[in-house]
């Protein structure tokens, strides 16, 4: 893992971890951060935590935090796409599913989901947020496996309600943890590699949908059997997540005394803070009235329109090229290989360019330009329209980026919970909407629904770009403010700003990353 730019020694003796004064200064211990007050209640062991190794110490929070992130999200991703599998292995048949029915199921679950962010987002404030997210993986994981056994319509939404309430949680909590846990440099290729998942699930899915193909069984078709292996597997990661996800600094016990000061030390930079369990109401009229939270909003609906077809209909457009529905499994696999190498690819840049907008603007242009293919190619040029449905997933980038993004630069506990929740409700919004512009009437090619996409990844590309102006215009009003307070001597230097559960815009010392 990238450690660049850190020292390889944490130093403890920094004037900004004066313990004593910060109580005083906030007017009130319940705007303390969990972090300080464990600082605070440990300051005798604190000559020891200038000799942890930085680089040691970052591997060793990658362990523990890494692996079990990406097979939460890959797990995520995989019950989103196994009803986009399942379509061609004779789900609709089976279940006797007519008209919008397939939509509607697949919308339900998005609906669900976005009911269920904002008691998730208020929930996760007071919880142990990596308990909260394991519990709920085995329960989706249970209500998967319970999907084999549903006999119509009626009981197929049932299940995807039950699913997309329990999936509320994963990527809030997977947010919330990465920003307790690593710098806001640090937290680009962290965030890349967990949202591969989405990549992986899509070559895994193409993988299940082949095989399970290719299963007779007297009593349970190959889908119902995909749907009871695949819940059982979540489930067994929902344990997993359980026991092994790490809560925060404080909470661990993996970490010596001194390895948990200096992990928490070494993210007091991020003016973010780690944990405050304290509700805060100004927090959220601060987040209604933000216009950074209202372009990422933006950004991230007309993002997910794209990924909801992703989801729902990439291997149904393959199969409607002339495929078969065995290859056309197969065929949708290089999708999700161009979604991790296209991650991977735009972590390494941003960190490098320091250029998260821009990378999300680049990208979502080439997405557009094979929804482009996909719109005005003929059916008789199958290798285009391929490469079209290929290069869409181009644009899933922008959702690990946009995730990267709220996690740097929105600050104050209840403002940074809620927008987790807003950004994961955008990202459930324009899922629900992106399945219903597949009306049956346009098939097999789907003309309208394919321009619509082109529509939005221009805007998308649009919104990334507003979005890149604003924080700069941002950054250079405040470092214009905070050079006239020099220049008069009205300089008013406050200690442990970063612990004070301010929010970025109370926090004139916070400058924004893009």
């Amino acid at each position: 893992m990238d450690t660049k730019g850190s020292s390889d020694k944490v130093n403890d003796s920094d004037s900004a971890f004066a313990l004593g004064n910060l109580k005083t200064a906030n007017g009130s211990s319940q705007s303390l951060d969990k972090a300080f007050v464990y600082l605070e209640e440990h300051s005798a062991s604190q000559s020891d935590a200038s000799e942890v190794d930085h680089a040691l110490l970052v591997r060793k929070i990658d362990r523990h935090i890494v692996p079990i992130a990406l097979a939460a999200y890959t797990l995520q991703f995989l019950d989103k796409l196994d009803l986009n599998y399942a379509a061609v292995m004779g789900l609709n048949v089976d279940l006797k599913l007519r008209g919008n029915d397939f939509n509607n199921a697949a919308s339900a679950m998005y609906i669900a989901n976005l009911v269920a962010e904002f008691p998730t987002g208020y929930i996760i404030q007071k919880v142990r947020p990596g308990k909260w997210l394991g519990f709920n993986i085995i329960l989706w994981g249970v209500v998967t496996a319970c999907t084999a056994a549903v006999t119509n319509y009626h009981g197929l939404v049932a299940t995807r309600v039950m699913i997309g309430i329990l999936e509320a949680a994963t990527a809030p909590c997977l947010m919330l943890i990465t920003g307790m846990w690593y710098t806001k440099s640090e937290a680009i290729l962290r965030f890349a590699i967990w949202y591969c998942g989405l990549g992986i699930a899509q070559m895994l899915g193409s993988l299940m949908s082949w095989g399970f193909q290719q299963v007779t069984h007297e009593a349970l078709s190959g889908w119902r059997i995909m749907f009871l292996v695949l819940g059982c597997i979540t489930a067994a990661a929902g344990v997993w997540a359980l026991l092994a996800m790490p809560d925060s600094p404080m909470e661990v016990s993996w970490l010596t005394e001194a390895e948990k000061r200096a992990a928490i030390k070494r993210v007091a930079v991020n003016q973010t803070g780690i944990k405050n369990t304290h509700f805060k109401w100004m927090h959220l009229r601060e987040l209604a009235t933000d216009p950074q939270i209202w372009l990422l909003t933006g950004l991230i609906i007309v993002t997910s329109l794209t990924s909801g077809v992703i989801s729902f209909y990439s291997t149904t457009l393959i199969r409607n090229f002339g495929f078969s529905p065995a290859r056309s499994a197969l065929l949708n696999m290089p999708s999700g290989a161009v979604s991790l190498l296209s991650c991977l690819a735009t972590a390494y840049l941003a960190h490098k360019y320091n250029s998260r907008a821009l990378c999300m603007t680049v990208f979502c242009l080439f997405a557009a330009l094979g929804s482009g293919l996909m719109s005005f190619l003929p059916p008789s040029h199958r290798a285009g329209l391929l490469a079209g449905v290929y290069m869409v997933n181009m644009e899933t980038v922008t959702l690990f980026l946009v995730f990267c993004l709220t996690t740097a630069n929105v600050a104050g506990q209840t403002k940074r919970v809620a927008a987790n929740a807003l950004i994961s409700g955008a990202f459930s919004l324009g899922n629900i909407i992106g399945p219903q512009l597949f009306k049956p009437k346009d098939a097999p090619q789907y003309i309208p629904a394919k321009i619509v996409l082109l529509v939005t990844e221009i805007a998308t590309a649009m919104f990334a770009a507003a979005l890149r102006l604003y924080y700069g215009w941002q950054n250079k009003v405040r470092d214009a403010a905070e050079r006239k307070e020099r220049e008069t001597g009205d300089v008013k230097e406050v200690v442990n700003i970063e612990w004070m559960n301010l929010t970025d815009r109370e926090n004139k010392t916070f400058r924004y990353k893009y």
